[in-house]
């Protein structure tokens, strides 16, 4: 069987460097050297240039985040526009450098941009990673969360519990209780809820996340198997 598959890339790679006119250099490599010789063929030669350009580009972003902030760092002095503030932005947040991406959101936010949904959305994010609840209630008050941003009502909710509105916390926290879906943002609902003395609310919100995973497929479930150890551990522990 193996030795199907072997004569049958081989085949492929050498149509292929054939219709393409590619180097006859390949022919001998892709001969005489069978596996190795049609993976580099097909890593170099088939697969798109640009999208292994991009990969590779995305790895050294991943191994060495600090080049990519340089480079974005000389664009923004180079053209000092709304979407390279953005870029820097974005590549500080990526690498959790909050308070840097603060700066550039908010430089970002000047002028005509000050409004802009978007950018708004993730300084809250940051603020809220850097506990400045104040912040992060004023501009999720800017902006549309139940239509645009759902995943954000969260740090607005969290936030409002920590400056004292637990009511109003409550009434945002609820729009993330949606069954079988956020399930981690589900688990600090019910912790809200124990340490606002509403316990019952928390066992009940417990309960129904434990029943969803319990009915999940096996794969599902193993997936998951972390979250519903978490949720059980919260409901023996109150």
């Amino acid at each position: 069987m193996l030795y199907y598959f072997i004569i049958g890339l081989q085949a492929y790679c050498l149509f292929h460097a054939y219709k393409n006119r590619n180097s006859y250099y390949w022919y001998f490599i892709i001969f005489f050297i069978p596996i190795l010789g049609c993976i580099v063929y097909l890593i170099t030669q088939v697969i798109n240039k640009k999208e292994v350009s991009s990969v590779a580009s995305e790895i050294t972003n991943i191994v060495n985040p600090t080049k990519r902030i340089n480079t974005l760092q000389k664009e923004l002095t180079f053209s000092n526009t709304f979407q390279n503030k953005i870029n820097l932005a974005d590549a500080y947040l990526a690498n959790k450098d909050f308070e840097n991406a603060i700066l550039q959101y908010e430089k970002a936010l000047e002028g005509n941009f000050k409004d802009e949904p978007y950018t708004l959305n993730k300084l809250i994010l940051c603020y809220f990673k850097t506990k400045n609840y104040d912040k992060v209630i004023s501009y999720s008050e800017k902006i549309n969360l139940e239509k645009d941003f759902k995943d954000t009502i969260y740090f607005y909710g969290l936030a409002l519990e920590q400056k004292g509105f637990s009511e109003k916390a409550e009434n945002e926290l609820l729009k993330i209780d949606k069954r079988y879906s956020n399930y981690k943002e589900r688990l600090s609902f019910s912790e809200f809820y124990i340490r606002n003395n509403k316990k019952e609310k928390a066992k009940e919100l417990l309960l129904e996340i434990i029943d969803e995973l319990k009915s999940m497929s096996k794969e599902n479930y193993r997936k998951h198997s972390s979250l519903y150890n978490e949720a059980t551990k919260k409901l023996n522990e109150m």
